[in-house]
């Protein structure tokens, strides 16, 4: 089994080598529209997901029209709870940056020096090259600003990725076969059960913290743990009297939480 990331910019042809590199290892593909419903199939209200689809602009520039910190937590949960299922093609979405941790996830850059990525724009929407700059230009500084929003890191990072590649040397089926033989190379190992249960384990807690934030609860002195059975573990200190009580009953209509066990405190005077 391949878990594999790809990401890509605009115009660099990731996406269909995406979809090549899926049905090569015969393994899932997930892009904006699989992210959309596996986020309904967790129990994300479709109303939180501001009407997505897999047109750009895609999941990122969909959801922070609205609340950030909220969105930025559902995306999370939808990007763990696709690894979960321990091999697919997960396209875009910060899944290099989310991911890095399991060494089962080999992360893919799927590169077009600018030229040529402009002259694909042109002809494919039948515009000039200087508009087709344009576009580039923006979707690149709305990539790059959520890469700095999430994770204040630089989405061009090289140390972000196992493998780059340049599809202005390599067509799409031979970049698809080179990412599927590096995902199919022995270094590479297949996902633990250890693996899978902590990605478990991280949706259900970003799916939490996005359901307090939605109800305007600081997180900020919030522990949330997830332990065997799917118990959430809530400690900390919150501001408001209301709010020690409300935190327990939020969480358990969270899709997931079968139990909770709160120990939230209100924050001493003075403090």
């Amino acid at each position: 089994m391949a878990l594999v990331t790809i990401s890509h910019n605009l115009g660099s042809r990731g996406a269909d080598i995406a979809r090549l590199t899926a049905a090569g290892l015969d393994v899932p593909l997930y892009d904006d529209r699989q992210m959309q419903a596996i986020a309904l199939a967790s129990g994300i209200h479709p109303d939180d997901l501001g009407g997505l689809d897999e047109k750009a602009p895609g999941f990122f520039d969909r959801v922070l029209s609205r609340r950030p910190d909220v969105y930025l937590d559902y995306m999370e949960s939808v990007v763990y709870e696709m690894a979960r299922r321990g091999s697919g093609v997960i396209v875009g979405h910060g899944s290099q940056m989310l991911l890095r941790d399991f060494d089962c996830a080999l992360h893919v850059r799927v590169h077009a020096r600018e030229t040529l990525r402009a002259e694909r724009i042109a002809q494919a929407q039948g515009i000039g090259k200087a508009d087709a700059r344009k576009l580039i230009a923006k979707a690149d500084a709305r990539q790059q600003g959520f890469f700095n929003f999430a994770f204040q890191k630089r989405w061009d990072d090289a140390a972000l990725y196992d493998l780059v590649v340049n599809t202005g040397k390599l067509a799409d089926a031979a970049a698809a076969a080179v990412i599927a033989a590096a995902a199919n190379d022995q270094y590479v190992s297949e996902c633990s059960l250890t693996a899978l249960e902590s990605m478990e384990r991280l949706a259900l807690v970003k799916r939490i913290e996005a359901e307090l934030l939605k109800h305007e609860i600081d997180l900020q002195f919030l522990t949330i743990d997830i332990r065997d059975e799917a118990r959430a573990d809530i400690s900390g200190l919150v501001f408001a009297p209301e709010t020690v009580g409300a935190i327990a009953e939020i969480v358990r209509h969270v899709p997931g939480v079968r139990h909770v066990d709160s120990r939230v405190a209100l924050m001493p005077p003075g403090v």
